[in-house]
C-alpha cells in the first residue's frame, strides 16, 4: 500500500519536484506558500497560518472566497449538461449575453473565451478581418502604452508594454505600437494634470500620423493601467483618446479584464468616462475567478461587417472551452450577488475609506503618492521624495514581506518595467467587511511605519 505524506513539508518537496510556478524565480530558498482553504476576504495555509488577500488571488476574486451559491450553480450545470461548443448554443450563454448588454447599456455582440489574453487576441484578429471587409484592408497596427498589461499570449503580450514581460520571448506578433502612458505623478513640474494628459493622448494622433494613417486598426488601453502600476488618467485623456479614434477610424478596444465588475466602482471602468468602445474585453471578476470565462464584446454595426456573402468573410475562430455552460451559469450568479449587495457602491465606499485612512503616509519619505480607483489602491514607492527615484527591489521585497509577516498579502508591478517596479498594489474583494478594511489600513501603517 502506498502511503500519500500530506505535511507541508512533503507537498513543498512534491511542489519543487513537479510544479513550475508562474512567473517566480528559479529559487529552491523560497517555498511557495501551500494554501488550504479561503473564506471571505482570507485564505488560510497549510500550517493553518491565515492572511488577508489583499490581492483578490490575481485581481480577480470580486465577491470572496467560499460563495457556496457559485459553487452550486456550477454543480448543477455540470450534472445536467456540461459541455456545449459555442458553434451552437445553450441557455447560460445566453442569458449571460444578454445581462453583459444590460451592463454595457448598450448593444454588442458577446464572443466567449477562456482568459483575458484571449479576449484581447480575438479582438486583435476581428478588428483585421473588419477593416479587410470595411474596404481598409491596410488597417492592421494596434497602439498600446508603455507599462500596460494585456496578456501573455503572442499577440497580446505584443501589445503589453512591459519590456521585462517580453524578454527573451520576442519577436512577438508584427504591428504593435507603444506611446507614453499617462503617468500624473511624473508629469513636467510647472505642467497641470489636464495639460499633461491631453498632450499625452495626442501622442496616439502622432503615432497614427506617423504610422499613416490607414495602417491603424485600433487603439486597446485599459481605463486605469492596473497591473503597470495603478495609473489614474485625468477624464479629459480617455475622452481625447475616443475623438481621436473617431477622427481617424481607428477602433477603440477597451480592456476592462481587471477594471470591470465592479472593481472601479461601476460595472465598468470606462463607464466613469464618456467613452463608446467599439470593443470590450473581460475576464476575472466576470466569474470571480471561481472558474475559467472571458468575453469580448463588439459592437453591432462590426459584427454586421461578418455578413459579406463572400466566402471566409465569417470569422474563423473557435475555442474549445469559451461558454463553457456551468462557468457562464455561474458569471450570471456572480454578477446576481454583485447586484443583491450593492457591491459595486461598496467598492466606492471601501475605496474612499482606504484613501482617506492611508493618507496620513503621504508625508512618509518613501511614499511618493497614493492613488486609485474603487476598490483599488497604488503606492508608489521612492528612493528620494524630491528626486522621486523609483524604490529598489530590495525596498518593495521588505515592506511585502512585512505586510505577509502581519497577515496580509500585497501585490506590486512586478517584472514590467526595469527599474519602474515599486508600486505597492491592493485589490481586495469588493465583499470586504468593514474590519477587514480596519486589518487592511492598520498593517499597511504598521509596516510602512517600522520602515523608514
Amino acid at each position: 500500500m502506498t502511503i500519500v505524506e500530506t505535511g507541508t513539508e512533503s507537498l513543498v518537496k512534491k511542489d519543487r519536484e513537479n510544479v513550475w510556478h508562474h512567473i517566480s524565480a528559479y529559487n529552491e530558498k523560497n517555498p511557495p506558500m501551500v494554501w488550504e482553504s479561503a473564506e471571505g476576504a482570507w485564505i488560510t495555509d497549510h500550517e493553518g497560518n491565515r492572511y488577508l488577500d489583499g490581492m483578490s488571488g490575481l485581481w480577480a476574486v470580486n465577491v470572496g472566497y467560499g460563495r457556496e451559491e457559485l459553487a452550486e450553480v456550477a454543480y448543477e450545470q455540470l450534472k445536467k449538461m456540461p459541455y456545449v461548443p459555442m458553434t451552437q448554443s445553450h441557455e447560460p450563454a445566453i442569458l449571460l449575453a444578454e445581462k453583459l448588454n444590460e451592463l454595457l447599456g448598450d448593444d454588442y455582440k458577446i464572443i466567449y473565451s477562456n482568459s483575458g489574453s484571449d479576449a484581447n487576441e480575438v479582438a486583435f484578429k476581428l478588428a483585421r478581418q473588419y477593416h479587410q471587409q470595411n474596404g481598409e484592408p491596410s488597417r492592421y497596427k494596434f497602439i498600446s502604452r508603455y507599462r500596460a498589461y494585456h496578456g501573455s499570449s503572442m499577440g497580446a503580450l505584443a501589445a503589453t508594454g512591459q519590456a521585462l514581460r517580453k524578454y527573451k520571448y520576442e519577436p512577438l506578433a508584427p504591428g504593435f505600437l507603444h506611446v507614453a502612458p499617462p503617468d500624473n505623478y511624473r508629469r513636467p513640474a510647472g505642467q497641470s494634470v489636464e495639460e499633461y494628459n491631453i498632450q499625452r493622448a495626442e501622442e496616439f494622433e502622432q503615432k497614427i500620423i506617423w504610422e499613416q494613417k490607414e495602417t491603424i486598426a485600433g487603439i486597446i488601453m485599459e481605463p486605469i493601467i492596473t497591473g503597470g502600476g495603478v495609473l489614474v488618467p485625468h477624464p479629459i485623456y480617455l475622452e481625447k483618446v475616443q475623438e481621436i479614434c473617431n477622427r481617424h477610424g481607428v477602433l477603440l478596444i477597451i480592456d476592462e479584464v481587471i477594471c470591470g465588475f465592479g472593481r472601479t466602482g461601476k460595472a465598468f471602468g470606462h463607464q466613469h468616462y464618456k467613452l463608446k468602445p467599439d470593443i470590450v474585453t473581460m475576464a476575472k471578476g466576470l466569474t470571480s475567478a471561481y472558474l475559467p470565462l472571458s468575453v469580448t464584446a463588439v459592437r453591432k454595426e462590426i459584427y454586421e461587417k461578418f455578413d459579406t456573402g463572400e466566402e471566409n468573410s465569417h470569422l474563423r475562430h473557435i475555442n474549445t472551452f469559451g461558454g463553457n455552460p456551468a462557468a457562464c451559469a455561474l458569471a450570471l450568479k456572480n454578477i446576481e450577488i454583485m447586484e443583491r449587495e450593492n457591491l459595486f457602491d461598496r467598492s466606492v465606499e471601501l475605496g474612499n475609506r482606504l484613501q482617506n485612512e492611508l493618507a496620513e503616509l503621504k508625508d512618509h519619505p518613501n511614499v511618493g503618492e497614493i492613488r486609485g480607483l474603487g476598490f483599488l489602491l497604488g503606492i508608489e514607492v521612492v528612493e528620494n521624495k524630491e528626486t522621486r527615484e523609483p524604490a529598489s527591489n530590495e525596498r518593495i521585497a521588505k515592506l511585502m514581506g512585512d505586510c505577509k509577516a502581519n497577515g496580509l498579502i500585497v501585490g506590486r508591478n512586478g517584472d514590467t518595467v526595469a527599474g519602474f517596479n515599486n508600486v505597492i498594489a491592493l485589490s481586495p474583494p469588493l465583499s470586504c467587511t468593514d474590519e477587514d478594511v480596519d486589518f487592511i489600513v492598520n498593517v499597511i501603517k504598521k509596516v510602512f511605519n517600522e520602515n523608514k
